[in-house]
């Protein structure tokens, strides 16, 4: 069965690897994106932050305890496009995994929030 499901991974996280188990349990044939190598354009970050309901706040899908968070002063910021540009620019603040689905997303922490677009 082909979904229309996507997953940002990186497959060193166990809450990665989680979600894509529980993905094959739940027979989710989904496309695994390697967010780190290979980074959402800025303008599919906005999409996945309004689906997320945090395109205001994009804070809400980073990592905030990632050293290049507190490097680059983050927490003091308020201006939304600033917060993309540093996300494309260190995706590794992008929080994971974020599993989308049509026009839903979830963020999979804990793994079984995404069993909300199944």
């Amino acid at each position: 069965m082909a979904d229309d499901t996507t997953v940002w991974f990186n497959p060193s996280c166990s809450k990665c690897r989680a979600a894509r188990d529980l993905l094959d349990e739940n027979g989710v044939d989904a496309s695994y994106v390697q967010y780190l190598e290979d980074t959402p354009p800025r303008e599919e970050l906005v999409r996945v932050a309004g689906l997320l309901g945090c395109a205001a706040d994009p804070r809400q899908m980073m990592r905030a305890a990632e050293p290049v968070y507190r490097e680059l002063g983050l927490a003091s910021v308020s201006d939304a496009d600033a917060l993309f540009d540093a996300m494309v620019e260190h995706p590794i603040l992008i929080e994971r995994p974020i599993v989308i689905r049509g026009d839903r997303a979830v963020i999979g922490r804990p793994p079984e929030r995404l069993l909300e677009l199944l």
